[in-house]
Protein backbone atom coordinates (compact mmCIF):
# COMPACT_ATOMS: atom_id res chain seq x y z
CA UNK A 1 0.00 0.00 0.00
CA UNK A 2 1.50 3.78 -1.00
CA UNK A 3 2.20 5.53 1.61
CA UNK A 4 -0.82 7.94 2.57
CA UNK A 5 0.85 11.11 5.00
CA UNK A 6 4.36 12.68 5.31
CA UNK A 7 6.65 10.38 6.95
CA UNK A 8 7.98 11.41 9.85
CA UNK A 9 11.54 11.89 8.88
CA UNK A 10 13.09 13.74 5.34
CA UNK A 11 14.24 12.25 2.37
CA UNK A 12 17.47 13.83 0.80
CA UNK A 13 19.71 12.13 -1.96
CA UNK A 14 23.58 11.00 -1.34
CA UNK A 15 26.00 11.95 -4.30
CA UNK A 16 27.07 8.41 -3.66
CA UNK A 17 24.27 6.91 -5.03
CA UNK A 18 25.20 8.31 -8.75
CA UNK A 19 28.48 7.21 -8.87
CA UNK A 20 28.52 4.87 -11.45
CA UNK A 21 26.67 7.62 -13.41
CA UNK A 22 29.14 10.26 -12.49
CA UNK A 23 32.65 8.00 -12.62
CA UNK A 24 32.58 4.93 -14.92
CA UNK A 25 29.76 6.06 -17.44
CA UNK A 26 30.11 9.85 -17.27
CA UNK A 27 26.74 10.36 -18.06
CA UNK A 28 26.17 12.58 -15.64
CA UNK A 29 28.36 15.99 -14.74
CA UNK A 30 29.01 16.45 -11.65
CA UNK A 31 27.70 20.18 -11.28
CA UNK A 32 24.17 18.67 -12.54
CA UNK A 33 23.64 16.46 -9.64
CA UNK A 34 21.29 19.24 -8.25
CA UNK A 35 19.56 18.79 -11.16
CA UNK A 36 19.09 15.65 -11.29
CA UNK A 37 17.94 14.79 -8.07
CA UNK A 38 15.26 17.16 -8.62
CA UNK A 39 14.51 14.80 -11.46
CA UNK A 40 14.44 12.12 -8.98
CA UNK A 41 11.72 14.10 -6.89
CA UNK A 42 14.18 15.25 -4.00
CA UNK A 43 14.92 18.11 -2.53
CA UNK A 44 17.96 17.68 -0.62
CA UNK A 45 21.07 16.66 -1.46
CA UNK A 46 24.59 15.40 0.36
CA UNK A 47 27.56 15.82 -2.02
CA UNK A 48 31.18 13.56 -2.18
CA UNK A 49 34.15 15.61 -1.65
CA UNK A 50 36.32 12.89 -4.14
CA UNK A 51 33.93 14.44 -7.09
CA UNK A 52 35.30 17.52 -6.98
CA UNK A 53 39.23 17.94 -6.77
CA UNK A 54 41.61 20.53 -6.71
CA UNK A 55 43.19 19.93 -10.01
CA UNK A 56 45.85 22.41 -11.05
CA UNK A 57 44.00 25.46 -9.12
CA UNK A 58 45.16 27.25 -6.07
CA UNK A 59 42.76 25.78 -2.64
CA UNK A 60 41.38 29.19 -2.78
CA UNK A 61 40.53 29.19 -6.74
CA UNK A 62 39.10 26.06 -6.73
CA UNK A 63 37.06 26.55 -4.20
CA UNK A 64 35.35 29.92 -5.07
CA UNK A 65 35.09 28.48 -8.61
CA UNK A 66 33.12 25.03 -7.71
CA UNK A 67 31.02 25.92 -4.62
CA UNK A 68 29.42 28.80 -6.27
CA UNK A 69 29.11 26.72 -9.13
CA UNK A 70 26.96 24.06 -7.15
CA UNK A 71 25.35 27.37 -5.20
CA UNK A 72 23.73 28.13 -8.45
CA UNK A 73 22.98 24.58 -9.39
CA UNK A 74 20.74 23.92 -5.98
CA UNK A 75 19.28 27.09 -6.06
CA UNK A 76 18.25 27.31 -9.63
CA UNK A 77 16.77 23.77 -8.79
CA UNK A 78 15.24 24.53 -5.48
CA UNK A 79 17.55 22.32 -3.89
CA UNK A 80 18.87 22.22 0.15
CA UNK A 81 22.63 21.92 0.22
CA UNK A 82 22.90 19.39 3.39
CA UNK A 83 26.51 18.08 4.06
CA UNK A 84 29.61 17.15 2.29
CA UNK A 85 30.95 13.49 2.47
CA UNK A 86 35.04 14.01 2.96
CA UNK A 87 37.08 11.10 2.13
CA UNK A 88 40.85 10.52 1.50
CA UNK A 89 42.10 13.67 3.57
CA UNK A 90 43.77 11.78 6.28
CA UNK A 91 43.63 10.14 9.60
CA UNK A 92 41.77 12.48 12.43
CA UNK A 93 42.98 9.62 14.67
CA UNK A 94 46.08 8.77 13.53
CA UNK A 95 48.73 7.57 16.30
CA UNK A 96 50.97 10.72 15.55
CA UNK A 97 49.67 14.19 16.53
CA UNK A 98 51.61 15.61 12.83
CA UNK A 99 49.41 13.00 11.26
CA UNK A 100 46.42 14.40 13.22
CA UNK A 101 46.97 18.02 12.39
CA UNK A 102 47.72 17.69 8.50
CA UNK A 103 44.46 15.73 8.85
CA UNK A 104 42.77 17.93 10.67
CA UNK A 105 44.39 21.23 7.80
CA UNK A 106 43.16 18.90 4.63
CA UNK A 107 39.40 18.33 5.86
CA UNK A 108 39.36 22.16 7.00
CA UNK A 109 39.04 23.10 3.55
CA UNK A 110 36.09 21.38 3.26
CA UNK A 111 34.38 23.00 6.33
CA UNK A 112 34.77 26.40 4.17
CA UNK A 113 33.45 23.98 0.84
CA UNK A 114 29.99 23.13 3.63
CA UNK A 115 29.64 27.26 5.16
CA UNK A 116 29.69 28.40 1.45
CA UNK A 117 27.25 25.77 -0.23
CA UNK A 118 24.97 26.10 3.20
CA UNK A 119 25.33 22.55 4.24
CA UNK A 120 24.78 21.99 8.06
CA UNK A 121 27.56 19.50 8.36
CA UNK A 122 30.24 17.54 6.60
CA UNK A 123 30.74 13.74 7.19
CA UNK A 124 34.00 12.44 8.05
CA UNK A 125 35.75 9.36 8.83
CA UNK A 126 37.69 8.48 11.62
CA UNK A 127 40.75 6.08 10.36
CA UNK A 128 43.84 6.20 11.66
CA UNK A 129 45.22 4.03 14.45
CA UNK A 130 44.30 0.58 14.46
CA UNK A 131 44.90 -0.59 17.91
CA UNK A 132 42.10 0.21 20.48
CA UNK A 133 44.37 1.43 23.04
CA UNK A 134 45.29 3.84 21.01
CA UNK A 135 42.48 5.22 18.66
CA UNK A 136 40.57 5.52 21.56
CA UNK A 137 42.68 8.71 22.84
CA UNK A 138 44.06 9.80 19.41
CA UNK A 139 40.24 9.72 17.83
CA UNK A 140 38.48 12.28 20.20
CA UNK A 141 41.61 14.76 20.27
CA UNK A 142 41.65 14.98 16.34
CA UNK A 143 37.73 15.20 16.08
CA UNK A 144 37.58 17.87 18.80
CA UNK A 145 40.28 19.65 16.44
CA UNK A 146 37.95 19.60 13.88
CA UNK A 147 35.23 20.31 15.86
CA UNK A 148 36.83 23.69 17.27
CA UNK A 149 37.82 24.75 13.96
CA UNK A 150 34.33 24.26 12.14
CA UNK A 151 32.27 25.91 15.03
CA UNK A 152 32.49 29.50 13.99
CA UNK A 153 31.53 28.78 10.69
CA UNK A 154 28.34 26.84 11.98
CA UNK A 155 29.09 23.09 10.48
CA UNK A 156 28.98 20.20 12.40
CA UNK A 157 31.14 17.47 12.30
CA UNK A 158 29.55 14.14 11.48
CA UNK A 159 31.06 10.56 12.44
CA UNK A 160 29.96 7.76 9.96
CA UNK A 161 30.35 3.84 11.08
CA UNK A 162 32.78 3.60 8.22
CA UNK A 163 35.14 0.64 8.86
CA UNK A 164 37.09 -0.81 11.52
CA UNK A 165 37.00 1.08 15.17
CA UNK A 166 34.11 3.52 13.85
CA UNK A 167 31.98 0.41 12.56
CA UNK A 168 32.40 -0.76 16.65
CA UNK A 169 29.32 2.21 17.91
CA UNK A 170 30.36 0.84 21.39
CA UNK A 171 33.78 2.25 21.09
CA UNK A 172 32.86 4.92 18.73
CA UNK A 173 29.94 6.74 20.80
CA UNK A 174 32.58 6.74 23.72
CA UNK A 175 34.48 9.20 21.28
CA UNK A 176 31.81 11.18 20.97
CA UNK A 177 30.76 11.27 24.66
CA UNK A 178 34.81 12.60 24.84
CA UNK A 179 35.06 15.52 22.47
CA UNK A 180 31.69 16.77 24.28
CA UNK A 181 30.99 19.31 21.71
CA UNK A 182 27.52 20.88 20.16
CA UNK A 183 28.78 20.35 16.89
CA UNK A 184 29.82 16.85 16.97
CA UNK A 185 27.93 14.19 16.08
CA UNK A 186 26.68 11.26 13.77
CA UNK A 187 26.33 10.14 10.88
CA UNK A 188 24.50 6.60 11.22
CA UNK A 189 24.77 4.09 8.18
CA UNK A 190 22.56 1.14 7.81
CA UNK A 191 25.62 -1.11 6.09
CA UNK A 192 29.70 0.12 7.15
CA UNK A 193 29.51 -2.17 9.84
CA UNK A 194 32.43 -4.05 9.39
CA UNK A 195 35.06 -4.21 11.54
CA UNK A 196 37.72 -6.85 10.44
CA UNK A 197 38.25 -7.89 7.02
CA UNK A 198 40.24 -11.07 5.44
CA UNK A 199 43.61 -10.28 3.75
CA UNK A 200 45.33 -7.09 3.72
CA UNK A 201 41.91 -5.50 6.26
CA UNK A 202 40.87 -3.35 3.69
CA UNK A 203 38.11 -3.05 1.77
CA UNK A 204 36.73 -5.19 -0.69
CA UNK A 205 38.26 -8.06 1.22
CA UNK A 206 35.53 -10.35 2.67
CA UNK A 207 34.53 -9.27 6.12
CA UNK A 208 35.28 -11.29 8.72
CA UNK A 209 33.84 -9.85 11.72
CA UNK A 210 30.66 -7.39 11.69
CA UNK A 211 28.87 -5.08 14.36
CA UNK A 212 25.21 -5.95 14.50
CA UNK A 213 23.95 -3.23 12.55
CA UNK A 214 20.70 -2.18 14.88
CA UNK A 215 23.21 -2.19 18.06
CA UNK A 216 25.15 -0.10 15.99
CA UNK A 217 22.38 2.33 15.06
CA UNK A 218 20.65 2.38 18.28
CA UNK A 219 23.51 3.22 20.07
CA UNK A 220 24.35 6.14 17.40
CA UNK A 221 21.13 7.80 17.17
CA UNK A 222 21.34 9.87 20.77
CA UNK A 223 24.19 11.80 18.52
CA UNK A 224 22.88 11.40 14.92
CA UNK A 225 22.11 14.66 12.98
CA UNK A 226 21.73 12.80 9.80
CA UNK A 227 20.97 9.35 8.73
CA UNK A 228 22.05 7.33 6.04
CA UNK A 229 19.48 4.46 4.52
CA UNK A 230 22.25 1.88 2.93
CA UNK A 231 20.74 -0.25 0.05
CA UNK A 232 22.31 -2.97 -2.24
CA UNK A 233 19.14 -5.23 -3.38
CA UNK A 234 15.26 -5.77 -3.48
CA UNK A 235 13.17 -8.77 -3.01
CA UNK A 236 9.99 -8.88 -5.37
CA UNK A 237 7.95 -7.48 -2.41
CA UNK A 238 10.06 -4.79 -2.24
CA UNK A 239 11.71 -4.97 0.84
CA UNK A 240 15.63 -4.68 1.42
CA UNK A 241 17.09 -8.11 0.65
CA UNK A 242 19.83 -7.84 3.80
CA UNK A 243 18.79 -5.15 5.97
CA UNK A 244 15.34 -5.03 7.87
CA UNK A 245 14.11 -1.40 7.07
CA UNK A 246 10.97 -2.16 9.31
CA UNK A 247 13.30 -2.66 11.94
CA UNK A 248 15.88 -0.16 11.50
CA UNK A 249 13.15 2.79 10.72
CA UNK A 250 11.53 1.93 13.95
CA UNK A 251 14.78 2.52 15.98
CA UNK A 252 15.15 5.49 14.21
CA UNK A 253 11.84 7.00 15.10
CA UNK A 254 11.95 5.87 18.83
CA UNK A 255 14.66 8.03 19.01
CA UNK A 256 12.22 10.91 17.82
CA UNK A 257 14.70 11.42 14.59
CA UNK A 258 12.80 13.96 12.45
CA UNK A 259 15.75 14.99 10.51
CA UNK A 260 16.84 14.11 6.76
CA UNK A 261 17.38 10.21 5.91
CA UNK A 262 19.78 9.99 3.09
CA UNK A 263 19.08 7.41 0.45
CA UNK A 264 22.67 5.96 -0.45
CA UNK A 265 22.16 2.73 -3.02
CA UNK A 266 25.22 0.85 -3.55
CA UNK A 267 23.22 -2.49 -5.43
CA UNK A 268 24.44 -3.71 -8.29
CA UNK A 269 21.72 -5.80 -10.51
CA UNK A 270 19.31 -2.56 -10.48
CA UNK A 271 20.52 0.73 -12.56
CA UNK A 272 21.73 3.47 -10.26
CA UNK A 273 18.00 5.85 -10.31
CA UNK A 274 15.51 2.21 -10.09
CA UNK A 275 17.71 1.16 -6.99
CA UNK A 276 17.16 4.81 -5.99
CA UNK A 277 13.37 5.20 -6.23
CA UNK A 278 13.32 1.34 -4.94
CA UNK A 279 15.17 2.69 -1.98
CA UNK A 280 12.28 5.63 -1.73
CA UNK A 281 9.95 3.34 -2.06
CA UNK A 282 10.41 1.19 0.62
CA UNK A 283 12.02 3.95 3.26
CA UNK A 284 8.03 5.50 2.48
CA UNK A 285 6.51 2.40 2.53
CA UNK A 286 7.57 1.55 5.88
CA UNK A 287 7.02 4.74 7.45
CA UNK A 288 3.97 4.59 6.79
CA UNK A 289 3.72 1.32 8.83
CA UNK A 290 4.91 2.97 11.83
CA UNK A 291 2.13 5.65 11.95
Amino acid sequence: MPPQTQPFFKLSLAQWSLHKTILEHKTLAIYDFALAAKQLGFDAVEYVSRFYPAGENSISTWMRQFTTELAIRSSDNGITNLLIMVDGEGGLAAAHKAERDTAVANHAKWVTAAAALGCHSIRVNLSGAEDYSVWKNTAPEGLAALCAYAAPFGITILVENHGGLSSDSGKLVEVIRNVNRDNCGTLPDFGNFCIHRGGDGKWPNECIEAYDRYTGVAEMMPFAKGVSAKSYDFDTLGNETTIDYLKMLNIIKQHGYTGHIGIEYEGQRLSEEAGILKTRELLLTVADMLR
